[in-house]
């Protein structure tokens, strides 16, 4: 019998408390490889299939399929036969309806979104490969053969791979300087976007190096600045990158460590607009400014053609609490629009020239869900758990592109240029297949620890993540760093020892 994907986080800590249950959503092949050892050889494969449901199982017989016809690797009925267990599943759901002839309004078909997850772990339960992929923005293929196609041919382009090359140290065994039987409690706080990863690799972590307990409190980044500034935690979170005069604040020297990717999308409720909705960084900035206020705007239906926009008044939810999501947002506005850098700005809070105020992704998702017409903004991945309309965003090179984990990895790709500052923006980013409003959220630390048995469990705790770490990110839908970066810290780190 395979085994089930385990629950990964605590109810208190686990923001998408709808969709527990389910496998946690994976990324886009977060492949690393670790020092004395393969990313991976894998030969025989055992599938783990999560869920019964029609859709989502036409998905798991195309994946079989496919790998029975695969040349690469041999599909076995037994997780003992094995090598590795694919554990996957799929969610897919109505949108909407379109009609299949313009002539004709009786003859409509169901218009459909979803996503599809997989995590590959070895004979030793370790995560090998891990996946997810939401559907073409075109094509004819049906979603369900769209998405099983793009996840087989991920699993077996990665284990064409083999040893990607990376040598990352790992993590996980206990240093000299922290292997007595004392137990070392390091205290953070800050952001609440990467909470549930964080949560994640501090109980991974804790459980390779039990003398170490982590204690992490999700207040917002504004919060925890102020805390670790202070000196009142020994690390901070934040999703927007600290200027040098906030920096200059610390004691000391302070690193500022990229961990983890995610994104920010527009959410909508808008009848006759399910699933395709076009949105331009001139429309976008508009509507939150309050200067275009109906969905059948001039500017909004010429990007929107063939699309029934209603004759009805846009209502805009925004966040009203302080928010590393409204940063994002906020600051990529300020990078499209002139007009809105000049009159609004950016920051984790800013005065909103019009709109709902509501508090969390939670809040804002459910005024948008309960009000007609309406546009606000949330995390991807709370979009996409909670089956919410989002729409595409016309980037920097001209096309317009939903979020999915490969167009946000790549926007840091593109973005990032070799150098040792990792405080960087990725809005707005450069690249035909980049997601614009997309983000990184950071951890601080300082280079001045007194307490050598903590400055060194803090040492092996951002390695730790840099590393093994990366690999888990896409258990909780959070896209992992680009390889060559992750390594560029790592060697930042240096200070640490």
């Amino acid at each position: 019998m395979l085994t089930k994907l385990p629950f990964l986080l605590s109810p208190q800590l686990y923001r998408f408390a709808a969709v527990a249950a389910l496998l946690a959503v994976t990324s886009a092949s977060c492949l690393w490889a670790q020092s004395s050892e393969h990313a991976f050889d894998v030969k025989r494969i055992a599938l783990d299939w999560q869920g019964t449901e029609k859709l989502p199982s036409a998905v798991r017989d195309h994946i079989i399929q496919r790998l029975k016809a695969s040349q690469a690797v041999q599909l076995v009925a037994e997780a003992s036969q094995a090598d590795a267990v694919l554990h996957a599943t799929a969610r897919i759901w109505t949108t909407g309806y379109v009609f299949s002839s313009p002539r004709s309004k009786s003859n409509q078909q169901p218009a459909y979104q979803g996503f599809a997850t997989a995590e590959l772990t070895g004979k030793d339960g370790k995560t090998l490969w891990s996946y997810l992929v939401t559907p073409h923005a075109v094509g004819w293929k049906s979603i369900t053969g769209d998405l099983s196609d793009q996840l087989v041919h991920a699993l077996l382009e990665a284990i064409a791979k083999k040893d990607s090359g990376e040598k990352l140290a790992g993590g996980g065994t206990p240093s000299a300087e922290t292997s007595s039987t004392a137990r070392i409690i390091l205290d953070g706080a800050g952001a609440t976007f990467p909470a549930p990863i964080y949560q994640k690799w501090f109980e991974s972590f804790e459980h390779a190096r039990p003398e170490i307990q982590i204690r992490y409190d999700a207040v917002g980044s504004g919060e925890g600045i102020q805390r670790f500034l202070a000196g009142q935690t020994d690390f901070g979170a934040s999703d927007m990158p600290l200027s040098d005069k906030q920096l200059g604040a610390s004691s000391g020297k302070t690193l500022q460590i990229a961990t983890v990717l995610g994104a920010v999308v527009p959410i909508y409720n808008v009848d006759g607009a399910p699933g395709g909705l076009n949105l331009s960084p001139e429309v976008l900035a508009h509507i939150f400014l309050g200067n275009i206020r109906r969905w059948n705007a001039a500017e909004i239906r010429v990007i929107n053609k063939g699309t029934h926009l209603p004759d009805s008044e846009i209502i805009v939810v925004h966040r009203s609490d302080g928010s590393g999501t409204t940063y994002a947002l906020t600051d990529y506005l300020s990078k499209v629009s002139q007009e809105w850098k000049s009159a609004v700005g950016s920051g984790t809070t800013v005065n909103w020239p019009d709109g709902i105020g509501a508090e969390r992704n939670e809040g804002v998702a459910d005024t948008v869900r309960k009000t007609p017409n309406s546009v606000g903004y949330v995390e991807f991945i709370y979009a996409l758990q909670h089956e919410l309309n989002f729409a595409a965003v016309r980037n920097s090179s001209g096309d317009y592109v939903k979020a999915d984990l490969d167009s946000v990895t790549a926007a840091a790709k593109s973005a990032w240029t070799g150098n040792d500052d990792f405080r960087l923006s990725i809005t707005n980013a450069a690249g035909k297949h980049v997601y614009p409003i997309s983000t990184f959220t950071w951890l601080l630390v300082s280079a001045d620890i007194r307490d050598p048995a903590k400055k060194a469990a803090l040492h092996d705790l951002f390695r730790w993540m840099l590393t093994v770490g990366q690999k888990q990110c896409g258990l909780l839908g959070y896209a992992p760093l680009p390889a060559n970066m992750a390594g560029r810290e790592l060697q930042a780190l240096s200070s640490l020892d």
